[in-house]
């Protein structure tokens, strides 16, 4: 081997891990398991116990939100995948969801039913059937999740005609050891097994094995005259499983087909042809292909893709599988399963099983979850932001507030329209959002959810805004991707938009993208007031010059001047310039300037000095004062012209320094932004003029 190639194999040896392979691949006899179950009850644990154990090993955290506290599981952020399958801004019907696990590990009845996961298209509830499989195989391959199934083995190595002549046969549906104790002895290995159980689940034993197991117990226990501890002594070896949905190991999934190719089969499993005249009989169970979806996923989870456009044949199948856990192999008795079952739907097929009287029983045994669009615009930027990033997108940028305008736009086409005349749509997307808006408290917010009941089950998908920034991305022939080019984009693909059925629709939908645009122009307009009103010793000095008249005006004093050393007037006009930047009217000024010097007194009580950064009030007004004073000297206007005088240049250059520092833009963004802002400052002036 050359040194290089040795340097590999080294480096390569040293990173495999051997020891979780060795656990991954323990076996071991019969008793060593039974007394493994008994040190840790946790290993027998039911298909639902492992699902919601899996769920909290994560960790959860509570917030409170309108006076409700919730749980948000970190399960849901997938850190599995580094966050690729993370679920955002459902805490609410995510709790539920938990909920209804922690039913089931307890036994109280949803463990006899189907989870239905409901809600329109693109609403994530495949991507939680997806998290909840890959959690679930994942989980199995931990010490904490650890399973174990059975093999037959023929302890002569000859091989053993009862398994077609192998040496070996592995349980067919990856069953319990514990399913090999016989029903008459299962209750006192229980009391046995379970004399030190702590923690909230004993073990249980419920079912029969598989046919194909049930057959060879049968037979080898003839064999041995009824002795079943020589049967389990010679010929069961215990071993751990990991389940796996490649292998189709414990993690099964189903999608309809048009109903001319559909066959219940694929659920159950179908007889092996070919070992029909190697054992003489189809009803022979070791001639049947366990290889089904309800027998794949024993011990672990099943998902139903379109659940509700399932042939009835398969329906039938699932009712029984859901209540009485077991299914009907062709030409064998009903079969015990272990598994979580999952669906999912949208809501037209939805309504056609509530319309539908013969659907009666499956409606009955379905505990329907809503998953509806998200309705926080924090929560849906998470979404884009996770496709279109600085590490994924190579070669252009993404200006600030390009991906934001987007979820805005998305957020405003799910949200209802406001009963009340006093609050637009904009301002109801930043109360969802967290912001805090003058004469709205959490109560009215609550109002408004209860009252909006379709809120989030109508509107645009992720999918399609996804489509059209990636659209957008690649059509762009600058650099930077822009606001605009997201929003022109969005805009042009709703002729096509094939879930779009009216025109109405359509218009309201561009309606709404004027709504954004305007909001964007307001948010930018801000950025740059705050960028050209951001020398901190400009308004620091205002900020003095301000306290100094306040303190004199409410101690009824005059102040000096610093140039002339008289005493003078307090400066009403510039007071007022700065307390109207901020709607203080003319009634209030006395309470407002009082409120400041109060302020100020407390801290100097507590030995602390004042800063104006920690009054969010008065720092807002006093940028804006700076910002109208500074304006006409920076002369952004004269940047539509193409005539920019040395001084201005160096003063916008500072400007956007700020912008590229402060607010995330690089040089070709904040160059766009402020060509932007000053259009619409020359357009204001135009009207001015007029």
């Amino acid at each position: 081997m050359t040194q290089s190639a040795q340097e590999w194999s080294k480096y390569l040896n040293q990173i495999q891990s051997k020891e979780e392979f060795q656990s991954l691949n323990w076996e071991g006899n019969f008793f060593e398991y039974l007394e493994m179950v008994k040190k840790d009850p946790l290993i027998a644990r039911n298909a639902f116990q492992r699902m919601y154990d899996m769920v909290l090993t994560w960790g959860t955290e509570n917030y409170v939100e309108y006076k409700k506290e919730i749980t948000r599981y970190k399960f849901f952020d997938d850190p599995i995948d580094q966050g690729k399958d993370a679920v955002f801004g459902l805490d609410v019907q995510l709790m539920k969801l938990v909920n209804f696990f922690k039913s089931a590990a307890y036994g109280y009845g949803t463990e006899k039913r189907v989870l239905l996961l409901h809600g329109p298209v693109g609403s994530a509830k495949s991507t939680i059937a997806r998290l909840l499989k890959k959690g679930i195989e994942q989980y199995s391959k931990t010490e904490a999740g650890a399973l174990y199934s059975f093999k037959w083995i023929d302890p002569t190595g000859k091989g053993e005609p009862l398994f077609g002549g192998a040496t070996e046969m592995m349980s067919p549906m990856h069953e319990d050891p514990l399913k090999l104790i016989p029903e008459e002895m299962r209750a006192k290995v229980l009391s046995e097994v379970n004399l030190n159980a702590k923690g909230d689940y004993k073990v249980a034993i419920k079912g029969d094995m598989d046919p194909a197991s049930r057959f060879v117990m049968r037979e080898l226990l003839k064999r041995y005259h009824g002795d079943w501890t020589q049967v389990i002594a010679n010929h069961v070896r215990v071993v751990r499983i990991a389940l796996s949905e490649k292998d189709r190991l414990g993690i099964g999934t189903f999608q309809p087909k048009d109903e001319k190719n559909q066959d219940s089969t694929e659920l159950t499993g179908d007889i092996n042809y070919r070992k029909i005249a190697e054992y003489g009989s189809d009803s022979d169970p070791r001639a049947f292909n366990f290889d089904g979806e309800f027998c794949v996923a024993n011990r672990g989870v099943i998902e139903f893709i379109e659940v509700l456009k399932l042939d009835v044949a398969f329906l039938y199948d699932l009712l029984t599988a859901s209540q009485e856990h077991k299914i009907k192999p062709k030409k064998f008795a009903q079969t015990d399963i272990d598994e979580v079952i999952i669906g999912h739907t949208n809501e037209p097929e939805f309504r056609k099983l509530q319309n539908n009287e013969f659907m009666e029983a499956l409606r009955d045994r379905t505990v329907k979850i809503d998953v509806p669009y998200i309705t926080k615009l924090k929560h849906e930027v998470k979404i884009y932001e996770k496709d279109f990033n600085s590490q994924k997108i190579r070669g252009k940028s993404i200006a600030p507030h390009t991906i934001e305008v987007a979820a805005m736009w998305a957020i405003l086409t799910r949200l209802e329209h406001p009963k009340k005349a006093n609050i637009s749509l904009m301002q109801k997307l930043k109360l969802y959002d967290g912001k805090t808006l003058s004469g709205f408290s959490e109560e009215n917010v609550k109002e408004l959810r209860k009252e909006a009941i379709r809120e989030g089950l109508d509107g645009v998908s992720p999918r399609y805004v996804q489509d059209k920034i990636s659209n957008a991305i690649v059509k762009s022939e600058i650099p930077c991707v822009n606001p605009f080019m997201i929003l022109n984009e969005l805009e042009s693909g709703l002729k096509n938009h094939a879930l779009i059925a009216s025109e109405e629709r359509r218009r309201e939908y561009r309606d709404l993208i004027g709504l954004v645009k305007q909001e964007y122009e307001d948010i930018v307009k801000n950025e740059v007031q705050r960028a050209i009103s951001a020398d901190e010793d400009a308004i620091a000095k205002l900020c003095g010059n301000y306290i100094d008249n306040v303190k004199a005006y409410t101690q009824r004093e005059k102040i000096r001047n610093k140039y002339t050393g008289m005493d003078e007037e307090c400066d009403e006009r510039l007071m007022r310039s700065i307390e109207e930047k901020i709607d203080i009217p003319e009634s209030r000024k006395d309470d407002f300037r009082r409120e400041i010097m109060n302020y100020i007194g407390a801290l100097a009580i507590e030995g602390r000095t004042f800063d104006y950064k920690t009054n969010e009030r008065l720092h807002k007004a006093l940028e804006l004062k700076l910002f109208e004073d500074q304006k006409d000297t920076i002369k952004l206007t004269s940047l539509v012209s193409n005539v920019v005088d040395r001084a201005t240049q160096e003063k916008i250059d500072v400007v956007k320094s700020r912008l590229i520092k402060y607010f995330g833009y690089d040089e070709i963004s904040a160059t766009d932004v402020l060509n932007f802002v000053a259009s619409i400052f020359a357009r204001g002036d135009v009207k001015k003029r007029e």
